[in-house]
């Protein structure tokens, strides 16, 4: 059946890897690429780029940038936007990260970043941990079956997709109750 959760599942940017001096754009994208490199599906993706930069700037989701070049806080606030951007839209990304993204205060972001670190690992391992229970349970349902291999992996995506959605959904009502209802009519 299908194979185990790979070591790039949970690769983040770590605080350390991070340099202590302001970044222009391009040393941003090159630190994503570096960093991502394993995660992607497609040699030819691009992980990170100046338009999405950008697009975040323009969109407010950035707070203000100095004569082109990036803090750490701002590269711990790209590094959020990337992992939220690949679920929820950029209205809702907006919402979640409304007052650390205008306050752009360097001990609540490195705060912020550090502790959501420390939950993607326990998260890494949670699921880790809650795979194989998962995959039993679609095996035994496969079983009952008597179905070929690629049946069996086609139901383990469909199993994926809807805990996905499942924790998606979740994450957006999160997002509505902390919506501005004034946000709404702009």
């Amino acid at each position: 059946m299908t194979k185990e959760p790979s070591d790039s599942l949970g690769r983040m940017i770590r605080t350390e890897d991070i340099p202590t001096i302001d970044l222009y754009m391009d040393q941003i994208i090159q630190l994503f690429e570096q960093t991502f490199a394993d995660t992607k599906r497609d040699k030819s993706d691009k992980i990170m780029t100046k338009t999405m930069i950008n697009n975040y700037a323009k969109g407010g989701l950035l707070f203000p940038i100095q004569k082109k070049r990036y803090s750490r806080e701002h590269i711990m606030l790209i590094a959020l936007i990337y992992e939220l951007k690949g679920i929820l839209s950029v209205h809702d990304i907006k919402t979640a990260l409304r007052r650390i993204s205008r306050e752009g205060s360097p001990k609540e972001m490195n705060d912020v970043y550090s502790r959501y670190l420390k939950l993607a690992d326990e998260n890494l391992q949670l699921f880790k941990d809650e795979i194989s229970k998962h995959k039993k349970r679609v095996e035994s349902h496969i079983l009952e079956m008597e179905t070929d291999e690629e049946v069996q992996d086609v139901l383990m995506i469909l199993a994926c997709v809807n805990m996905s959605n499942l924790y998606r959904r979740m994450a957006e009502e999160l997002i509505d109750d902390l919506a501005d209802p004034d946000e709404d009519s702009l």
